[in-house]
């Protein structure tokens, strides 16, 4: 196996579904350690990298002088003690969104990672989704004019038993559906409209038997106007992602994330002069899911230029502090 020695070497810690598809974006011989409290996991992805060693000790694992950087992929409740122990080891670091369940908890972050000096990507991966950042570029050339507002919506239909995983346990994953996928919405938002200085909205728990809630309705204003309204739901039943961006000279929209969630799909709807109907663009990305890939990416040149991570700990406090205006708003179902 042929190992570029020149790229910095993982551990990842946390070797469930997401430590995997992180396994997926290294490259040979970049994985020196896998960490999990079960083991089995750990040695599981250490067979499947060719390369590294497995343990169940955290310290273990950010203590190894080969590992230059450390992906977190653990529950949101361990999410930021971990990454803080990694910070202090002096280790980059690479943590799941929301990276916390506290604003407390990412301000402690920042802290240490200025004053380590290293540098601290945040798992946002929809930014880095084809249709999302083609988005990107066209507003960025001003084809759609300023911006007025956007619509988001996300949910899947969970599954048997959903209300019994971690993710119903508001000690482990410090909300419901509004910390889970609702704050990628509340992170593209801000990726396209900028900082909120109105947070509106409420959750419910309309149809599983948990104590966090399963739908968040939100409504997020700038300062000028400009407004993100978005319903996030884990009893949508049919997997969904829609994002509608709305300017004064057009609208993008984006439908899909591939796989369950349906062709991942943007269309330009351009105004005429005349008005009418709109001058219409398609883009299609039926080639599969490539954001964790270009995630990492992303995080390789932050180390290696000493760049901030964007979205990082920043642009993660950002969507923490919504959650945490809506989930101290009333009609919250979260301990």
């Amino acid at each position: 196996m042929s190992v570029d020695r020149t790229l910095p070497r993982f551990a990842i810690v946390g070797c469930g579904l997401i430590g995997r598809k992180r396994l997926s974006t290294l490259a040979a011989g970049q994985l020196s350690v896998a960490c999990d409290l079960e083991i089995s996991r750990a040695e599981a992805l250490v067979a499947t990298a060719g390369h590294g060693r497995a343990t169940a000790h955290l310290d273990d694992a950010l203590q190894d002088s080969a590992v230059d950087a450390v992906i977190v992929s653990t529950l949101n409740s361990s999410l930021a003690p971990i990454a803080r122990k990694a910070i202090k080891a002096g280790k980059h670091t690479l943590i799941e969104k929301p990276a916390g369940v506290s604003v407390a908890e990412i301000d402690g972050l920042i802290a240490l990672a200025t004053e380590n000096n290293v540098q601290v990507r945040v798992g946002y991966n929809h930014r880095f989704h084809p249709a999302l950042l083609q988005a990107r570029e066209l507003i960025d050339a001003g084809a759609v004019g300023l911006l007025m507002f956007l619509r988001g919506r996300y949910g899947h239909g969970g599954r048997l038993g959903y209300d019994r995983e971690w993710r119903a346990d508001p000690e482990l994953s410090g909300g419901g559906e509004l910390i889970d996928q609702g704050v990628h919405l509340i992170d593209l938002a801000h990726w396209f409209l900028g900082e909120f200085s109105r947070v509106e909205g409420h959750v419910e728990t309309y149809y599983w038997d948990m104590p966090v809630d399963d739908n968040a309705f939100l409504s997020l204003r700038t300062a000028t106007g400009e407004t993100a309204w978005l319903h996030v739901s884990c009893s949508e039943w049919k997997n969904l992602f829609s994002l509608e961006i709305y300017g004064r000279d057009g609208k993008l929209q984006v439908d899909g994330l591939g796989g369950s969630y349906g062709l991942e799909r943007l269309t330009f709807y351009k105004m005429l002069p005349q008005m009418g109907p709109p001058e219409t663009r398609t883009w299609d990305y039926p080639d599969g899911d490539s954001s964790w890939m270009l995630e990492m990416q992303a995080f390789l040149e932050d180390i290696q230029q000493m760049r901030t991570p964007v979205p990082g700990l920043k642009e993660a406090r950002a969507a923490l502090e919504v959650v945490e205006t809506i989930y101290g708003s009333g009609g919250a179902h979260r301990s």
